[in-house]
């Protein structure tokens, strides 16, 4: 796999590259924090192989609300280090993607100068905690300010606001670009490929046996590892059962929801933070066309692939934007898209879900698996720095960190500005996800055709969801939902794939049983 490009089409042969093998590292979980620790893991020189149960960052990372931030919410909390971190982390990020780190202001309304003053006085000490530099801080603006640059907020009971900049991310493809880098560092992927169960030997965990989600073989190849590392998100428990049937468990799940609905309704042109009726903060963020509202924060009891969406749900967020909005009230028929998703939060007696620290957690099993959960997406590459630390300790080696925070990430070497003028009329919208290789598609004539393709030959894709969700967010910021890009996606991966008339059809339908799945809560909110 030559400069990261990712081609699974020959599955066969892929699996047949890992049975019997040994590596000095396993990672289990897809997601941001397991693509973290293979592409850290790879860049010590360390043998690395990483299994996805389905595909990369199809769970909590590509159904986060999308933003790379300071951590100011955590300032208020007491929690400085994490704030810190979170601060520093923003800065490596934008370092190495600065095409998945594109700026935009965050604006905080308030009611009154008393709240405006101890606004600025958190700001200040956010920004000396962080070291935000000068042309990056928070600036102060009057209720004349608000009405001139988002005539869509509703000022007539507000003093100001205060307005700092933050960044917006695109989760799934930031996660694929680290596993992209990972196999560039000589680190081996397999995504479709859950480890159903552990190999002990002595009380130790020693390996993994691995099936095939897509063909649905229970057991397909067995592999040994000197550290298995579970980074598996929400599923980190049930990892954790299969090393101890007796294990209690450690997290505490919480759903988010996110509604899209077109920028003409809801016209903003930065991220305006508002306060929902139980005095959690909601935001609404501008995404080319569309804007997107979000996120709930409440239990949820199963690691559900896709959460339900309920009316409850809908109305919070619905209701959220009319206390703060202007224009007319959004209703059930502006929303084009929604997604949901779980968090794995580590567990605290008697907190809510938005009381509960964002903190990541590692945990040794009885049989040495290194297990991981907590955290936040902006800090995905100091979690996985800490817990390949140890495992190099385990090795028996001295733990060193490699440049992550300084080597780009694959399509990462660019300028932005630059590619994006070289990139045509979509030009700002293919760097947001392609980066450097942005130019290359528009090239060959872009469309969900062309995107398509790639995703098959360069980025591991291997159903249409794979692409429509989370190679591409057509299913979430186009103007149709993402419809009208499946057809001709799903013909250009049949013809790369294999896929017969049926199974171009089923996967057709598929993504659109996700769609309306998906919006079905609001036929009743």
């Amino acid at each position: 796999m030559d400069n990261g490009a990712l081609d699974f089409r020959d599955r066969d042969a892929l699996f047949r590259s890992v049975d019997g093998g040994q590596f000095d590292i396993i990672v289990i979980g897809g997601g941001v924090t397991g693509a973290g620790v293979a592409r850290d893991a790879a860049m010590r020189g360390l043998s690395v192989v990483l299994f996805e149960a389905r595909d990369f960052a199809s769970g909590t990372s590509s159904r986060s609300s999308k933003m790379i931030h300071g951590g100011l919410r955590y300032m208020a909390q007491g929690d400085l280090g994490l704030v810190h971190e979170a601060a520093s982390e923003r800065k490596a990020v934008e370092r190495v993607a600065p095409h998945l780190t594109r700026q935009t202001p965050f604006v905080i309304p308030a009611k009154n100068a008393a709240v405006v003053a101890k606004l600025r006085t958190g700001m200040w000490a956010f920004e000396k905690l962080g070291s935000v530099p000068k042309d990056r801080r928070h600036e102060v603006w009057s209720r004349a300010d608000i009405e001139a640059r988002e005539p869509s907020l509703d000022a007539s009971d507000l003093s100001g606001a205060v307005a700092y900049p933050e960044y917006l991310t695109d989760d799934a493809r930031l996660t694929l670009a680290n596993i992209r880098s990972a196999v560039t560092h000589g680190a081996t992927v397999l995504s479709y490929a859950p480890v159903r169960r552990l190999t002990m030997e002595n009380g130790q965990a020693t390996g993994v046996v691995v099936g095939d989600h897509l063909t649905g073989a229970d057991e397909r190849v067995q592999v040994r590892g000197k550290v298995i590392i579970n980074a598996a998100g929400p599923w980190v428990d049930a990892i954790r059962a299969l090393e101890d049937g007796a294990a209690r468990s450690r997290l505490k799940l919480s759903k988010g929801v996110h509604l899209v609905v077109p920028r003409e309704r809801l016209p903003v042109d930065r991220t305006i933070i508002m306060p929902a009726a139980d005095r959690r903060s909601v935001f609404a963020v501008p995404k080319g066309q569309m804007t997107y509202i979000g996120t709930t924060d409440t239990f949820y009891p199963d690691a559900d692939y896709w959460p339900t969406i309920t009316p409850e749900d809908v109305s919070y967020l619905l209701d959220a934007s009319a206390r703060r909005f202007s224009v007319s009230p959004l209703t059930k028929a502006d929303v084009v898209s929604a997604w949901s998703g779980v968090r794995p939060l580590v567990a605290e007696e008697g907190k809510s879900a938005s009381e509960i620290s964002r903190k990541d957690e590692i945990w040794t099993g009885p049989g040495g698996v290194l297990s991981i959960a907590g955290g936040k997406l902006t800090a995905y590459r100091m979690m996985a720095e800490r817990i390949v630390d140890l495992a190099e300790t385990r090795l028996g080696r001295k733990a060193k960190a490699p440049a992550t925070a300084e080597e780009p990430l694959i399509g990462g070497d660019l300028n932005v500005a630059s590619t994006v003028s070289a990139s045509g009329p979509d030009g700002d919208r293919l760097v947001g996800l392609y980066g450097s290789e942005a130019p290359e598609i528009f090239a060959a004539g872009g469309g969900p055709a062309i995107e398509a393709r790639h995703a098959v030959l360069h980025e591991g894709a291997l159903t249409l969801e794979d692409y429509w969700v989370r190679r591409s967010a057509r299913a979430w910021f186009d103007t149709d939902g993402g419809l009208g890009a499946l057809a001709p996606a799903a013909e250009a991966m049949a013809g790369l794939l294999g896929w017969s008339e049926t199974e171009t059809q089923r996967q057709i339908t598929l993504c659109q049983t996700t769609q309306r799945d998906n919006l079905a809560a609001l036929e009743d909110a």
